[in-house]
């Protein structure tokens, strides 16, 4: 089905997770993204877990993108790189800072072909900066954010998210950032480049307490958050501090609003004792249809499984199959953005070079003899 982005070609240079996902996002909205991929294939191909041969990890952020194995150590690589900018929108990328400059495949480098091009760039800790030369992972930017501490904040350790938060939101800031300069070009005419980071990202999940901070002097604004003990499991009760929500959840609970308050000065504060109690008498099923029936957000803490099994996700489309070359067929992240004009779609996992092929058969000047020499080279694959 028609995407927003149909025409529109991304050369994706990124490996592991925060490129590889906003490329997956860009694919989802329609366009064309074609990852280059060292010979034998990236990374990620092998990283755990691994079903039936094949990693989920890299189905995940991969699938619907077209492979070309090259090497572009070689001149040869880097000539075919070329070729294919000549006819690209985007370039990513989530090498360390000068990386890809030492490379020869720098900003200043790509305009000398594709005027126009745009140039995402996703690293640790941005491409200005005391700490840009620094190799990082999600974990660093949470920790250097101070994210772990107001998460762990509760449980008096500081405690990293369960999954990489940090490179997923630099992913969709990357993909924001891309659409915003599509949006300029179209415009003027112009390329530019996007710089996201780790770093970055995670500040953008403690603006309020380091605000607050900065204008007080005092720590506080937000913290770890811990969910109430029911009978048979656990639940997240939360309401803001409305008066209007206080005084029925007070009066499901049989407490008046003067009662011991939690965190926040609300009845709904993390650890309120009044509904610490309350929780405990109660099953999860009983807790979440008494507070949606009077309009309080409640949910139950769910482990994977349920949450796989909950039919509001499959309704959605949240997770669906696709048939997989190697594995036969692998469930992957279904469409996060919902547009009703233009839906795009989702495409399956690629073999490494899979559309290598495909995709250089198209450029001028390289028929088969030329395939065969660039084969026979080990440029390609």
């Amino acid at each position: 089905m028609a995407g927003c982005l149909d025409g529109i070609r991304v050369l994706e240079l990124a490996r592991f997770q925060a490129g590889p996902r906003a490329g997956m996002i860009l694919s989802d909205l329609g366009a064309e993204v074609i990852k280059i991929e060292k010979l034998g294939g990236e990374e990620t191909r092998k990283s755990a877990p691994i079903v039936r041969g094949q990693s989920v990890y890299f189905s995940v952020y991969n699938r619907g993108k077209k492979s070309i194995c090259l090497d572009l150590r070689k001149a040869e690589g880097k000539a075919v790189f070329f070729d294919l900018l000549k006819t690209a929108d985007f370039v990513t990328e989530n090498f360390r800072p000068g990386t890809i400059e030492e490379m020869g495949l720098g900003y200043d480098e790509l305009i000398k072909v594709k005027p126009d091009i745009i140039l995402v760039r996703c690293s640790g800790f941005g491409q200005t900066g005391p700490y840009k030369d620094r190799p990082s992972f999600d974990p660093l930017g949470q920790a250097m954010s101070g994210l772990m501490t107001l998460t762990g904040k509760p449980l008096g350790r500081p405690v990293g998210t369960a999954f990489s938060l940090v490179d997923r939101t630099t992913a969709l800031h990357a993909t924001i950032g891309a659409l915003g300069a599509l949006r300029h070009r179209d415009q003027t005419g112009e390329g530019q480049i996007i710089d996201v980071c780790l770093l970055d990202s995670a500040m953008t999940m403690v603006e309020i307490p380091a605000c607050y901070y900065l204008d007080s002097g005092e720590e506080g604004g937000e913290s770890g958050r811990l969910p109430y003990q029911a009978k048979d499991g656990w639940v997240v009760v939360t309401g803001g501090v409305t008066a209007k929500l206080t005084e029925r959840l007070a009066e499901l609970i049989g407490k008046d609003t003067h009662a011991p308050q939690g965190a926040g000065g609300s009845l709904f504060g993390h650890n309120n004792p009044v509904l610490t109690e309350w929780c405990k008498r109660h099953t999860v099923n009983d807790i979440c249809d008494k507070l949606v029936a009077i309009g309080i957000p409640v949910a139950p803490v769910l482990t994977i499984p349920q949450v796989v099994k909950d039919p509001h996700m499959w309704e959605r489309e949240m997770l669906v199959k696709v048939q997989d070359a190697v594995a036969g067929e692998m469930h992957v992240p279904g469409l996060s953005i919902k547009l009703s004009k233009t839906p795009g779609a989702l495409g399956p996992v690629p073999v490494a070079g899979q559309h290598t092929q495909e995709l250089l058969s198209k450029l001028p000047g390289y028929d088969v003899v030329k395939m065969a020499q660039l084969r026979a080279a080990s440029v390609i694959s």
